[in-house]
C-alpha cells in the first residue's frame, strides 16, 4: 500500500509561520492564526492514529505543532504586554487621549 501525505500539514506550517509575522500587528491576529493552524494540526494527528501506516509526513505534521504552539504563545504574550501597558498609561481612556495627542502632533 502507497503511504500518503496529511492533507493539512503544508498549511498548518504556513500560518504557524504566519503567526509570528502577525505578532507585528498585534497579539490577537497571531493568537487566531496561530489556533487555525493549531487546529488543523490537531484534524490531522487524530488521521494518523486512525493508520499511522497510510501516511508519511509525520515529522513535519509534529514540526507544524511546535510552530503553531509557539506562535499562540508569542501571541498571547505580546497581546497580554500590550493590555499591561494600555492599563499602566491609565486605561483606554487615557491611551486614546494620548493617541490623540501624538496625532495632533503630527499633524502640525
Amino acid at each position: 500500500m502507497e503511504q500518503q501525505k496529511l492533507p493539512n500539514v503544508t498549511i498548518a506550517i504556513v500560518l504557524a509561520i504566519l503567526s509570528y509575522l502577525c505578532c507585528c500587528f498585534g497579539g490577537l491576529p497571531a493568537t487566531i492564526v496561530a489556533g487555525i493552524a493549531f487546529i488543523l494540526v490537531y484534524k490531522d494527528e487524530n488521521k494518523y492514529k486512525e493508520n499511522p501506516e497510510l501516511y508519511s509526513n509525520y515529522s513535519q505534521l509534529k514540526t507544524a505543532k511546535i510552530l503553531a504552539i509557539i506562535g499562540m504563545v508569542l501571541g498571547i504574550i505580546w497581546f497580554s504586554m500590550s493590555v499591561y501597558q494600555i492599563n499602566k498609561m491609565g486605561g483606554w481612556d487615557a491611551y486614546m487621549e494620548q493617541v490623540k495627542e501624538m496625532t495632533e502632533q503630527w499633524e502640525d
